[in-house]
């Protein structure tokens, strides 16, 4: 596609994540490929905005964007779409193609509601930033009780870094989703100890003004297609986040999805192409995330100090899984497209 001299270029470059037990006190520290299965100096981390940015830049100019609006219906006339946007404004289209995230509001209206689709995967977090005044660059620390973690996070070396929560929970707190206070609330409930940095990551996350809160979760679909409508990235196969693949996985659906619909004809078998390409790799990636979580965040005792003993004994804690389920496709060449 291109992009990759400015990915490389924006590339975070993140050298150590260390884990502390309840105290405060070091377990070992790893390489971050080591919790996803990634390689060093293959794999890249790359900011939200960075790679926003760098996939405008091709196509600025040259394909319309539409911002501050958000899609109200969506009639298939089976030659075109007609789409009635919250402004007003109607417009057709031959395709649509919803690439609007795990809350997808385009998979709703053209599928259903999302609880047909959505798995709950057990978990919470909760991300917020907060001053940096501990020095960290380029590294993270993970806190741990079972069931539990706090993160530290410095992507580099800067007066602000990233804080997390994450955390066993049986049930979907759906009571908190669009409310900000009830999240702070369940998170400080979550979190009492007056141990490690826990205390000052509670208050950070009170009085953030960028804290984002929500579930764990992937999304499984029997199809990702529908008449002229067709879903990618996190719409179609929410991956979460304890898979350390949503961006890559989205990114491969998007290629192979743009890739089918230049070489087919008729959208209906570039659509079935797409699938057919891109599910099994979906579906390992997606199978990551059970292992994530039992590094990220273990949810029992027992599990915790087996990873734990990991952590004292080895360098790589995902293996052989994560580097089959990241290159478990070989990716079409579609140069001849047009």
């Amino acid at each position: 596609m291109g992009l990759l001299p400015q990915l490389r270029e924006a590339h975070v470059d993140t050298r150590k994540l260390s884990f502390v037990e309840a105290a405060g006190t070091l377990i070992g520290s790893i390489s971050p490929e080591a919790t996803t299965g990634g390689a060093a100096g293959l794999d890249l981390e790359v900011r939200r905005g960075d790679l926003a940015r760098a996939l405008h830049a091709p196509v600025r100019g040259k394909v319309e964007f539409v911002f501050n609006d958000s899609i109200a219906t969506l009639e298939d006339r089976a030659d075109r779409v007609e789409v009635t946007f919250d402004s007003g404004a109607r417009r057709s289209f031959d395709l649509v193609i919803g690439a609007d995230g795990l809350h997808s509001n385009t998979r709703r209206l053209v599928f259903g509601p999302e609880d047909r689709f959505h798995r709950y995967l057990g978990y919470a977090f909760a991300g917020f930033t907060l001053p940096n005044d501990l020095g960290l660059a380029h590294e993270g620390i993970v806190w741990n009780t079972p069931g539990r973690a706090a993160v530290l996070y410095a992507q580099e070396s800067s007066d602000r870094m990233h804080g997390f929560f994450v955390f066993l929970r049986e049930e979907a707190p759906v009571h908190a989703f669009r409310d900000p206070q009830a999240q702070r609330e369940l998170v400080a409930s979550t979190f009492p100890e007056r141990s490690w940095h826990i205390p000052r990551l509670v208050t950070a996350m009170r009085e953030a003004d960028d804290l984002f809160f929500d579930i764990v979760s992937q999304i499984h679909m029997p199809t990702w297609a529908r008449g002229r409508v067709a879903l990618v990235g996190d719409a179609a196969y929410a991956t979460s986040f304890l898979s350390g693949q949503g961006s890559s996985v989205a990114l491969v659906g998007a290629y192979i999805l743009a890739g089918e619909l230049a070489t087919h004809a008729d959208h209906a078998d570039a659509f079935a192409a797409y699938e057919q390409k891109a599910r099994h790799f979906v579906e390992q990636n997606q199978a990551l995330a059970t292992s994530g979580g039992t590094v990220v965040a273990p949810s029992t005792q027992d599990m915790l100090d087996a990873r734990n003993e990991a952590l004292r004994n080895t360098t790589d804690l995902t293996g052989a899984e994560g580097r089959a389920a990241h290159t478990g496709l070989i990716l079409p060449d579609y140069d001849h497209a047009g």
